[in-house]
């Protein structure tokens, strides 16, 4: 490809990113245009549960053996979002060396708070079943996820229960890390919270600070002060509370970084923008082992 079709590539993918940024439009776009890192796809729309939402796909690096494996979590405010749509993501951290799952979960108004979080341990417990089968090592899983499906990963992290009902040994689980995840946010006042965990019973129950514990995983924590959707004293308030019972913590603020740019850090094409993803892939490999 020449300069001139490079340069115009690029700058699609940037009107798009803009676009995303702006309103909040699907990434399907995004992830069909996006140039992706050289990864093996080795499963695709796979069941580990009997909702048709119940689906997960499998990104392998080639030759992998007893690998590490991540479980990564899309956002969406807990209503929208589709695996699919994220498969860059899978084959960046694949090329990085790690078995990478990524797991649509039944999403609002079939399910509210815990049912999401109980198909996150749901996919985790598959992955524990069959990543030997990609290569992966199911005693040594990160859990990933950005906005929603940060506050998915934290809680799956942290309260051992979700994980446990599931028939997964929690230590299994050696890190977290979160991009722009909601920790920390009673009361509820914003709508998509209330709608979405109004109806707990124990509603400190539905926060990830409520379980913070010495015995957590090692955890990256990465926030952009430009977020205005979900504010970064979520990220300083869980990072704080870690510390304070000795947990490793990594905790990044990208200066020029807003919501949606944290997760398209991620992305090939849009690394330069903030050093998001080789800070993340660093933090997992050196806590992971």
């Amino acid at each position: 490809m020449g300069k001139s079709a490079t340069m115009t590539r690029r700058l699609g993918l940037a009107a798009i990113a803009a676009s995303l940024t702006t309103a909040c439009s699907p990434l399907s776009l995004f992830a069909t245009l996006s140039p992706k890192d050289p990864a093996m796809t080795s499963a695709r729309d796979v069941a580990f549960g009997p909702d048709p939402r119940q689906r997960l796909d499998v990104y392998a690096p080639k030759g992998a053996r007893v690998a590490p494996v991540v479980m990564f979590f899309y956002g969406g405010s807990w209503d929208t979002g589709r695996r699919q749509d994220y498969n860059w993501v899978g084959k960046a951290l694949a090329s990085r060396g790690f078995v990478t799952v990524i797991a649509d979960y039944r999403l609002y108004p079939e399910v509210r708070f815990p049912g999401f979080l109980e198909d996150g341990a749901l996919a985790t417990r598959w992955a524990v079943d069959h990543a030997a089968q990609f290569g992966g090592d199911p005693t040594r899983i990160a859990l990933v996820g950005h906005s929603a499906g940060a506050y998915n990963a934290a809680m799956l992290a942290l309260d051992t229960r979700y994980l446990t009902a599931a028939g997964v040994d929690p230590r299994r689980v050696k890190a977290f890390a979160g991009l722009s995840g909601p920790y920390d946010f009673l009361p509820l006042t914003d709508p998509i919270a209330i709608r979405t965990f109004g109806e707990a019973k124990d509603l400190p129950a539905t926060q990830p600070t409520r379980f913070v514990r010495a015995d957590a995983p090692a955890t990256f924590l990465a926030t952009g002060e430009k977020d205005t959707y979900v504010f970064p004293r979520n990220t300083v308030r869980l990072a704080k509370a870690l510390r304070e019972v000795g947990v490793t913590v990594e905790e990044r603020h990208y200066p020029e970084v807003d919501h949606v740019n944290m997760v398209l850090a991620l992305s090939r094409p849009l690394r330069g923008r903030a050093p998001v993803f080789e800070e993340m892939v660093a933090f997992l490999k050196a806590h992971i082992a």
